[in-house]
């Protein structure tokens, strides 16, 4: 009973490329389990630009969705906060007048100045 070769991973993980290549040469069992690995890196290089495609794309849309948000938010602040009606009737319901605010009116419901 053979065993198995040990070294292919201690020396891809601490060796040299000299070293792993001339152990290749010698060492049958390593080159198969080098063969797998190669095949492996091309898989994953072969799969790369999709996954990184798919993080821009993401990227790209919760940018596009906090834009939206930023003007959507800021048009409708600008539209309540410049139209003082919109507003009124949002908190109250009913456009306040000067009277409802407590200023001294006439019968015609303009302010009174003494």
């Amino acid at each position: 009973m053979t065993e198995k070769c040990n070294k292919y991973e201690a020396i891809f993980t601490f060796g040299n490329e000299e070293m792993m290549k001339s152990h290749l040469q010698n060492c049958p069992e390593c080159q198969k389990e080098q063969e797998q690995m190669n095949k492996v890196s091309d898989l994953l290089k072969e799969v790369r630009p999709y996954y990184v495609q798919k993080r821009k794309s993401y990227a790209k849309l919760k940018m596009a969705c906090a834009v939206f948000a930023i003007l959507f938010s800021g048009t409708v602040l600008g539209v309540v906060n410049l139209n003082s009606d919109v507003s009124d009737i949002l908190r109250y319901g009913t456009t306040l007048s000067a009277d409802d605010l407590g200023f001294p009116v006439d019968s015609y419901g303009l302010l009174m100045v003494e």
